[in-house]
């Protein structure tokens, strides 16, 4: 390798892709050409870094199989950073096999990030978190440990370990700094607002306040009577009670919850059970059903009373009876959180994440477009999608697997 070649891999190491390119952006040879493009992904022009590394992946020859892997590494990166979710992880996979057959282990672990990472944005915490447990990141640069932080910190975040998760941004930041990686400290702290940011709301009492990331946490581990509008579930402790696949339920759950100690009227339970349906004698009957099954479902917990005016909540073994809210209520605020995150997103690389078909991800995106909430840029494929973040509140418990279930 060529002095200028080295000299561009030390800049873009160090974080400085103008230092790199001044040594290399005329060459079109295969290490020039990847350099070049992992330059272009720092500055943030993916588009021309994508095209570049794909030229350096083809311009390295048979034998070179370890730069073709770094390249493919490169090119997973970006297409994470673009959330391009649908970007084939068996590639990422083979080419990290390939680096540690030849002994990088460095890249290899890069790799392994990039998989955990886009692991963790589609919210499969449990395949993020065996991944990450296979190697240490001990021996790693500075800059792979606070990449190894970041990961730990985001999984701990989801699953409400607000400890685990400050000690592990206090680590990555003090890596971060090692590296001298300006990037890479801004990523760390962008992450670190997130604990000092309201993540959810509570309404209790006719009253509402906003909650921090471990308040949410300390909540969730008393004894109070607890309507997770979250996750559509009912719980107190460690009782659970499922109500995500009976909305009637939930819909009366929550109403008598918010409404607690106090009674809710007939006539209001059957608008907010049956959309806004006058409560005439038939819709009357059908409530006395499904309060007969409310108060089935949460035996364990709770009583659901008659009362002179319509319904209370009677709980079992809680003084106090709150309901835990997203930040923010709308029909399509779970597409809203993740575009809230200030990157772009494709309508297929959204459907993954949420677990959707991309056609109900689509209308929600249009609608969203109609009333100015999101706006597009592209077209057809390469159509994505952004909006500017929520002000004032982080979008982590509106994500996948927002809450632990016990």
């Amino acid at each position: 390798m060529d002095s200028l070649i080295t000299a561009a891999a030390r800049a873009l190491a160090a974080g400085d892709p103008l230092g790199a390119l001044k040594r290399v952006a005329l060459r079109e040879d295969a290490p020039a050409l990847a350099l070049r493009g992992i330059a272009m992904a720092q500055l943030g022009d993916l588009v021309r870094a994508k095209a570049l590394l794909k030229s350096a992946a083809r311009a390295f020859g048979p034998r070179e199989a370890v730069a073709r892997a770094r390249c493919v590494v490169a090119e997973a990166e970006i297409a994470l950073v673009s959330r391009d979710l649908t970007w084939p992880a068996k590639s990422l996979d083979a080419a990290r096999a390939t680096l540690e057959a030849h002994g990088d282990r460095l890249n290899a672990a890069h790799a392994r990030y990039l998989e955990v990472r886009r692991l963790l944005l589609i919210g499969r915490l449990g395949e993020a978190e065996s991944k990450l447990g296979e190697f240490d990141p001990a021996p790693f640069p500075p800059a792979l440990r606070a990449a190894h932080q970041l990961v730990v910190a985001g999984i701990a975040m989801r699953r409400l370990r607000t400890k685990t998760a400050r000690a592990a941004l206090t680590s990555a930041a003090q890596a971060a700094r090692h590296a001298g990686i300006p990037a890479l400290t801004a990523e760390v702290e962008s992450a670190a607002i997130i604990l000092n940011t309201p993540a959810a709301r509570l309404l209790a009492r006719g009253e509402e306040r906003p909650l921090l990331l471990e308040e949410v946490e300390q909540l969730l581990a008393s004894k109070t009577f607890i309507v997770d509008a979250c996750r559509h579930v009912v719980r107190r402790g460690n009782t659970v009670v499922s109500l995500a696949t009976r909305p009637v339920l939930f819909a009366l759950a929550r109403a008598l919850a918010e409404a607690w100690p106090e009674d809710v009227s007939r006539t209001t339970l059957v608008a907010l059970a049956f959309r806004g349906k006058e409560a005439d004698e038939s819709h009357r009957a059908r409530l006395r059903v499904e309060i007969g099954r409310l108060r089935r479902a949460l035996r364990k917990l709770a009583d659901v009373s008659a009362t002179g005016g319509g319904f209370a909540l009677v709980p079992r073994g809680a003084s106090e009876v709150v309901v835990l809210a997203r930040p923010v209520e709308e029909e399509h605020a779970a597409v809203l959180a993740f575009l809230a995150d200030g990157e772009s997103w494709s309508s297929s690389a959204l459907a993954l994440a949420l677990g959707a078909s991309q056609r109900t991800v689509q209308r929600a995106l249009d609608e969203l477009s109609a009333t100015g909430k999101v706006q597009s840029f592209g077209r057809a494929r390469a159509r994505r999608w952004m909006t500017p973040p929520i002000g004032g509140f982080t979008t982590t418990l509106l994500l996948p697997a927002p809450l632990p279930d016990g």
